[in-house]
């Protein structure tokens, strides 16, 4: 499948488009996908960027000297620096020849107007990637990955088109090494703080920061992370020079371990603020942007982080006074925080887009392990037949019936040979058969489920198919409705398959 990913990084825009477009991307190349970007060069090396993590790009350039209006249904709409119609001119031109299945926008300079015209002109599916949710979308799948109450509520009347909506930390996007990387070890007192206020930082919060903390007295290590984009880089770098025990890291490639190594974080309230949820590390959220603020109240509220609304130094010192003081809050926030983000949510989000490219394989010995898994875990029983707890020894003798009966098909889903489902048909005659299926219990929500049922159903092949449906379990029979099954009696089933043009059912 072809993915084409658009995405610009500025001064005014940050590096946090590029960096959260990345990290989707890598989990679309780990599945299968042709990558290509395009990024405008607007005064940030977004295109270094994106050559440095391997994929091939097209460079978009603003008009010199060029000056544009605003458009005032698009609050910033001054970030793109072009007009919405040369960007979607630029846009398809750049991506005629790529033929895209589908165009990822990580941009709030455009809107549905950007969606329709780059869908119709290029045949394909739109995601947008968005947190702010103040303008009107028109694309197939939407992703927002803050935390929010309801997205289907926040979005209700921007969206001008059916989307499915993957919403809330679970859909990070981070980086692919934080899945497994190594958690902060929770300690009791606050020996070193860690502090990073974002790529660009352009209004040099860190150094207020840094007045917080000499406000209080800390005297711990210290440690600033920031770019060569902050424009403050030449009193930053004297700053820590002159304060002992602090330390100035630069243009790290990953924070996971920066976040890791400290007792205490300090940052800005946006896209960091779920890689230090995943990494569990007690986090202070200073508000340095409006649309910071939709967010870090509603991480506070959840005892999921601390939260500064404001970004003045004698206002950080006192909410880093009580943190340092209170070692049960910052143990509370830690653990919620890590629950919150598994470091899952790129390869979440990149197999909702991939999901039409799911086929199935028949499924042998060396899948025990993990059917043990799916099949096993509570939310898997808690719509069964069989509620009861799995064990090893009854599923093994299961799967070695399943596998030598003639009369029953196993397979495993995958998509990019990843597993993520697995479908069974038994035949109680040569053309009718049940079926029954169910998902890796951590990709629940992506619609996975109507893609695994007709790639089984394919290669099953069988004329008439059953299921039996449990009354409350309303997403399956959704899904079954979705796929031309009728309800027959309670819990029952039916689908009558319409030949295909090779004369198969």
């Amino acid at each position: 499948m072809k993915i084409a990913i658009r995405v610009d990084a500025s001064a005014q825009i940050g590096t946090g488009h590029v960096k959260r477009s990345l990290s989707l991307a890598e989990a679309l190349r780990a599945h299968g996908a042709d990558l290509r970007f395009v990024t405008r060069a607007l005064g940030f090396d977004s295109v270094g960027m994106i050559a440095a993590a391997g994929f091939e790009q097209t460079i978009l350039l603003p008009p010199p000297g060029s000056v544009f209006a605003p458009d005032p249904e698009i609050p910033h709409s001054e970030w793109a620096e072009v007009a919405l119609e040369r960007d979607v001119a630029e846009t398809v031109d750049a991506l005629l020849e790529f033929v895209p299945d589908w165009v990822v926008l990580d941009s709030y300079a455009f809107d549905a107007r950007w969606h329709d015209e780059v869908r119709a002109k290029l045949g394909c599916m739109i995601a947008q990637i968005d947190d702010l949710a103040d303008r009107n979308l028109a694309c197939d799948l939407l992703i927002d990955h803050t935390y929010d109450r309801d997205h289907r509520t926040k979005y209700g009347s921007k969206l001008a088109r059916p989307a499915r909506i993957l919403g809330g930390p679970r859909y990070g996007l981070l980086g692919p090494s934080y899945a497994d990387a190594p958690r902060y070890d929770f300690g009791e007192e606050v020996h070193s703080i860690g502090v990073f206020m974002g790529g660009v930082d352009a209004g040099g919060h860190s150094l207020g920061v840094l007045d917080a903390l000499d406000a209080i007295g800390f005297a711990g290590a210290l440690e600033v992370v920031a770019t060569s984009a902050n424009p403050h880089l030449g009193d930053l770098r004297e700053r820590v020079a002159s304060r002992s025990g602090t330390k100035l890291s630069l243009d790290l490639p990953d924070l996971a371990a920066f976040f890791a190594r400290h007792d205490l974080q300090i940052g800005a309230g946006g896209g960091a603020s779920w890689e230090r949820c995943c990494i569990g590390v007690p986090t202070l959220l200073v508000v340095v942007a409006p649309n910071q603020m939709s967010v870090a109240p509603l991480l506070a509220d959840a005892g999921i982080a601390a939260f500064a609304p404001d970004p003045a130094p004698e206002a950080l010192a006192k909410h880093i006074g009580e943190l340092i003081a209170d070692a049960p809050l910052r143990k509370g926030l830690a653990e919620r925080s890590r629950e919150l983000v598994d470091g899952l949510g790129a390869t979440r989000c990149a197999l909702g887009i991939l999901a039409s490219s799911l086929s199935v394989r028949p499924a042998d010995s060396s899948d025990a392990q993990m059917m043990f898994e799916w099949r096993g875990h509570p939310t898997t029983r808690a719509v069964s037949q069989e509620t009861g707890k799995l064990v090893w020894e009854d599923h093994l003798a299961w799967l070695d019936r399943v596998l030598g009966d003639p009369m029953r098909r196993l397979f495993v889903g995958e998509i990019g040979g990843r597993p993520v489902g697995v479908i069974r048909f038994d035949f109680s005659e040569e053309t009718r058969a049940e079926v029954s299926l169910y998902l890796d219990p951590a990709l629940h929500g992506l619609g996975l489920g109507p893609h695994l049922l007709l790639a089984g159903e394919a290669t099953a092949d069988p004329k008439i198919v059953d299921a039996t449906v449990l009354e409350g379990n309303r997403p399956s029979q959704r899904l079954f409705e979705a796929a031309g099954y009728h309800q027959t009696a309670p819990m029952k089933w039916e689908k009558h398959r319409l030949p295909r043009p090779d004369g198969k059912l």
